[in-house]
This record gives C-alpha cells, structure tokens and sequence, in this order.
C-alpha cells in the first residue's frame, strides 16, 4: 500500500493534539503496556548517523531522490534505535534487526526478550510504538487535499468503505479518506503480511463520530475480535492510527515525546 509520500502541500483538516510528555531516558515496558513515541522530524538534528545507522539503513537513506526525504528517513530510524535502546540499555548503534519473509523488522539482540516494535513517518512526524508480547502496526499520513480523492478511494478502499465515503458531505469525505486510510495501514502493518492479504477484503469505520474499529473480514471474521483499533492525535495536518492485538488484558496506553 503505497502512502501520499512527503510531498509539501496543504493539509485539508486541523486534528486536535494529544497530550505527550517527554520520554524518560530508560524505561521497562511490560506486557500490559504499550509506549506510542511521537518524533518532530523538522526539529531534530541528524545524529551522527555513520554512528547510529547500519551499512543497510545508510544505503537505503541515499536511495531518496530530494534531501528532504533522506535526512527524514535518517531522522527517523535514528530515532527509532536510540527509543528502543532505551529499553535494552545498550547504545544505539548495537542494535541489530531482522525481517520476516514479508519484510516486517525485528529485534534479534538477546536482549529484546519480546520486544515488539513499528515505525511510520510521513511528512515532519515520525510515530513509533513499542510493546512486549502482542503484535502492533501504527500508520500515520499528512493529509494532503490533493490524495484524498475517489480514484485512491476506489483503488485502495473495500466497497463498503467506499460507500460510506461517498454518502458523506463533501466537507466530511477528507477527514474520513484518512482515517480510512491509517486504520487499514495500521491493521496491515500489525498482521506483519504486507499486501498478501488483499486490501478490499476487511472493512474499518471511517464516518465522522464512529469508533476506530474492524467492521468486516471476508477472509478471517476472527479477525474482528483480534484486534483493537485506537486514533492517535499526532499535531494538526496529520491522521494517526494505532492497531493492537488482544492479548490477554487490555493494555494501558502512554504518550511520549523524543526530544533533542
């Protein structure tokens, strides 16, 4: 599922903004928790990324074609070691990942002890969620007001999906393209199959005032009582949402901040 990308443009709906504290520079996490860590990738310095970064992360980051999107992706994986260090005590640039065969990363440091991770940036933010033994996907998009149209919606989105949208207000269908948009991202992301399960065949809420949930799964109705789907306000211009997989007790959520 290709995302609107990092091209600068208007965003088309002001969201309200979460309250996020700065995070602590070590912490636990068990399995009854969940960390959400939000990074302002326009205020940020690159870290010394020859440090921080793998061979692999560095010739990734200069596959980008403008230099705004290399130091975002630099920013971000950089970031993203230095949080997960933070609950492993050891420095950053020791961290070492794997992939599944569908390309989900993984910690493979003994240390990590079930240690479960996902990364998303898109424009000036960067969202990162940490967990202990459940599975998690987090999604978050500038909402340009040129993407959010029915060609996308069609392209991307269930028929039901695409129904609701277009019985909404015309001033409503943005707002709601995006939420649509996270939430399926955000499920796709947690399962850890990437595009191997067809994206017209599970529904999520996106009408103003429903809640973040999974409507329908035509491969797996299971899948309804899997997972549990939670919004995120990141800062204004942007759509977040955060899937968590049912393990066990509902978890308790916590808002964090990296800063410089």
């Amino acid at each position: 599922m290709t995302g609107p990308g990092t091209k600068r443009a208007r965003s088309i709906f002001n969201a309200p903004v979460g309250e996020w504290i700065a995070g602590p520079s070590m912490l636990n996490i068990s399995a009854r928790e969940i960390h959400v860590w939000k990074v302002d990738l326009s205020q940020r310095a690159v870290p010394d990324a020859n440090a921080v970064l793998s061979f692999d992360e560095l010739e990734r980051a200069s596959r980008f074609h403008f230099e705004r999107d290399r130091q975002h992706f630099m920013i971000a994986h950089s970031a993203l070691r230095i949080i997960l260090a933070r609950y492993l005590n050891l420095p950053p640039a020791t961290l070492t990942f794997g992939q599944t065969e569908y390309g989900k990363p993984f910690l493979t440091n003994l240390e990590a002890d079930g240690l479960l991770f996902n990364l998303s940036h898109s424009g000036d933010v960067a969202v990162i969620v940490v967990a202990r033994e459940r599975e998690v996907g987090v999604d978050v998009e500038f909402m340009r007001a040129d993407f959010a149209t029915a060609e996308v919606a069609e392209h991307f989105f269930s028929v039901a999906e695409i129904y609701t949208l277009s019985g909404l207000d015309p001033h409503q269908r943005p707002k709601a393209f995006f939420d649509c948009w996270t939430r399926k991202e955000a499920y796709v992301k947690a399962r850890g199959e990437g595009l191997s399960m067809p994206l017209d065949q599970f529904d999520v809420s996106l009408a103003p005032g429903v809640e973040a949930l999974m409507l329908g799964n035509r491969i797996d109705d299971a899948e309804k009582s899997r997972w549990t789907f939670q919004d995120l306000h990141v800062t204004q211009g942007y759509a977040a949402a955060l899937v968590i997989e049912n393990v066990q007790t509902p978890p308790r959520l916590s808002y964090f901040a990296l800063t410089s």
